[in-house]
């Protein structure tokens, strides 16, 4: 595993290595690709944005297949990446301003994770398909920063009074199915570059 340059190889500092991270990049294809950049929770935009992005092509004659779409979710944004369970447990929707549009109020459970059929009505538009597993289904990618997640678990830990390396370790068992950790979102950000994607910052 990789240290991260200015940490200790000390627990709860090390990035995983359990899979390649460059691997969710060999799947952006087509004409239209796209990375959006989510660094805060920023309202329903993370997840909104990169709907109008598929509905918008889609309108205009570019069909899904032709469509790669990733979201990063870094910094303050990576409790979205996460099961509600760590969401009530260590008060994310606190830690990270993140509050549920449901009730306006800091969330104590991921909004956008399974969400119900009618969470999000836009006007004009009607009830829109922002969840996560919704975005999953219609070929969206999403990923979350490791290094947001090794120093927000410190800091969570240090509230909490519990190791850093154990609210690390609860943070990557809630990781939701088919999201992917990098080691962190700046570099996801210029490794989709590269791989040909536009870049549109999600707030």
């Amino acid at each position: 595993a990789t240290v991260a340059p200015g940490l200790s190889a000390k627990a709860g500092t090390t990035l995983s290595d359990e899979s390649d991270p460059n691997d969710i990049f060999s799947n952006m294809k087509g004409s239209q690709r796209i990375v959006f950049d989510a660094t805060q929770p920023h309202g329903v935009y993370p997840f909104a944005w990169p709907r109008v992005f598929l509905m918008t092509n889609e309108m205009t004659g570019a069909a899904q297949k032709d469509c790669s779409v990733l979201v990063v979710l870094r910094h303050t944004a990576i409790g979205y990446a996460m099961q509600s369970e760590v969401w009530e447990k260590y008060q994310l929707g606190k830690v990270f301003e993140a509050n549920d549009p449901r009730t306006n109020e800091p969330a104590t459970r991921n909004p956008f994770w399974q969400p119900k059929p009618d969470d999000f009505v836009v006007p004009g538009i009607g009830p829109v398909q922002i969840g996560i597993n919704q975005l999953q289904d219609n070929g969206i990618t999403f990923c979350v920063c490791e290094m947001a997640m090794t120093v927000y678990s410190a800091a969570v830990g240090q509230q909490a009074n519990k190791p850093a390396a154990d609210v690390l370790a609860d943070f990557k068992k809630a990781i939701l199915p088919g999201i992917h950790t990098v080691p962190s979102g700046v570099w996801a950000l210029g490794r989709a570059q590269k791989a040909g994607c536009g870049y549109i910052f999600a707030g």
